[in-house]
């Protein structure tokens, strides 16, 4: 039996395909593959160790390579993914904690209802008064430590039930949605796109309903007031008993349009003065777990080649690519949706890359090409054993273990000064119980000081009543 190969690298994901997805590719290439044959048939071994009484659905269950990946990224995303193979997967936790870096394509004009351009459009908003320069005055607040709300769809689940289920049944969202204490060490603007010089376009389909109910409750109990004022109740319509109003809407009727207006959006909706109500569209229950499990690039809408437009006509919204370097937890498309909002109109993530995590970086030879598994083991085999070797050695990932923030540093000194702090409180109680000691030990010997002069005594006496014993025999 070879050299049985374990450890992590980092792969190169592509867009369209969901993290989970590209662990199972990695698994279908690596189960019956040469290189990793001794750790197959290591594991068979074990497996036939175990007593035929134990583990009976253990015994029956397919014989896998053992594999995991260190920090999810969305179908829409590309760059780097940490993936642990066999007993690397124990070192997976570490790269939660180190810093990541990515870039990111914001398109301006419109809020979706996943941050990203994958949702369903929410709301469309003026882009006309965006500068470059406008946008990097914007990019300042969002530098540094603060409070970060999750995307609605991060979010899940509450009590057992998805969010969007509360809105269909007209209920209150049982409790706050947590935020995250994040930290953006660095954020730059790479390139600014005018309108017409890039191909990122919005989704066409556009939310209803139900979403613009959701975010009603959302924003409502977060007392969020996004860019423009606080946003309204969504005009609720009367349909027919066996109607459901979340998933078929009527025609609105000429009053309804004119307070379509009064429908809100999640962070970084506008005015309704100054903003565009959408279109009315029959609306479906939403499914975000589609947008989150995607198994193929179908499934990621592809951006367009920009289309000449008519002289009357605007050129399209401006976009920007920025880059940071941030900590665990961090949503991007929280940032570009509420970036936004800062400028007074409405964005979404139209690209992501994740570029480095830990030492591992897109561009460098620590980091596995997803399109190299198609070239057959003869091309992927050296270049992942040997990347798994190199982290054996401590090549590689050894940073994930030792790269921590100033915050985690100074967690690590209050913690350490806490411990000085008890180990001299036991240092004082060690000191005290000494001190008990040598009194105890200074009571024993006075009271053996005290016995010996009893026995002195005794003695003495016996010694005072011998003559007087004598003279009675006489």
């Amino acid at each position: 039996m070879g050299k049985m190969v374990e450890g992590v690298f980092a792969i190169n994901k592509p867009c369209g395909l969901s993290s989970a997805q590209v662990i199972r590719d990695l698994q279908k290439h690596f189960q019956h593959s040469k290189l990793f044959e001794p750790y197959l048939s290591f594991e068979a071994a074990q497996r036939e160790r175990v007593s035929a009484n134990q583990n009976k659905r253990r015994r029956n269950k397919e014989i896998r390579v053992k594999i995991g990946h260190g920090g999810t990224l969305d179908p829409l995303a590309t760059g780097v993914l940490i993936t642990g193979i066999g007993k690397g997967t124990k070192s997976l936790q570490d790269f939660l904690l180190c810093t990541k870096t990515y870039e990111a394509v914001i398109l301006f004009g419109a809020s979706t209802d996943t941050y990203d351009r994958v949702g369903r459009v929410l709301r469309r908003a003026p882009y006309e008064h965006l500068t470059q320069e406008k946008v990097e005055k914007a990019l300042g607040q969002f530098r540094g430590k603060f409070m970060q709300l999750p995307p609605l769809y991060s979010a899940l689940k509450m009590n057992g039930k998805p969010l969007y289920e509360y809105a269909r049944e007209g209920k209150p969202i049982p409790r706050e949605i947590e935020r995250r204490p994040v930290d953006v060490l660095e954020l730059e603007l790479l390139e600014w796109m005018e309108g017409g010089t890039h191909n990122h376009k919005a989704p066409t389909e556009t939310a209803g309903h139900a979403e613009v109910k959701l975010a009603d409750m959302l924003w409502e109990q977060e007392n969020v007031v996004p860019a423009g004022g606080k946003p309204k109740k969504a005009e609720k319509r009367k349909l027919s008993e066996s109607q459901d109003e979340l998933v078929v809407e009527r025609p609105a009727s000429k009053q309804q349009k004119s307070t379509e207006e009064q429908q809100a959006t999640m962070s970084g909706a506008l005015d309704p003065a100054s903003s565009t109500p959408l279109p009315e569209a029959a609306e479906t229950e939403p499914q975000p777990e589609a947008v989150h499990e995607s198994s193929s690039p179908e499934q990621v809408p592809a951006a367009t080649e920009p289309t000449p437009q008519a002289e009357n006509e605007s050129k399209g919204p401006p976009a920007a690519r920025i880059r940071m370097t941030v900590t665990s937890g961090f949503y991007v498309r929280s940032l570009c949706h509420d970036l936004g909002a800062a400028v007074g109109s409405a964005a979404m993530m139209a690209e992501l890359e994740r570029t480095r995590q830990g030492e591992f970086e897109v561009g460098k030879d620590n980091v596995f090409e997803y399109d190299d598994l198609q070239k057959g083991e003869d091309v992927w085999g050296p270049k992942i054993g040997g990347l798994l070797e190199a982290w054996e050695t401590g090549k590689y990932g050894q940073i994930a273990k030792t790269e921590i923030t100033e915050e985690d540093v100074s967690m690590g000194e209050a913690k350490a000064t806490e411990g000085e702090a008890k180990a001299t409180e036991g240092e004082a109680k060690a000191t005290e119980g000494e001190a008990k000691a040598m009194e105890g030990e200074a009571k024993a010997t006075e009271a053996e000081t005290k016995a010996t002069e009893a026995e002195a005594k005794v003695v003495e006496g016996e010694q005072t009543d011998a003559p007087k014993s004598e003279e009675k025999q006489e």
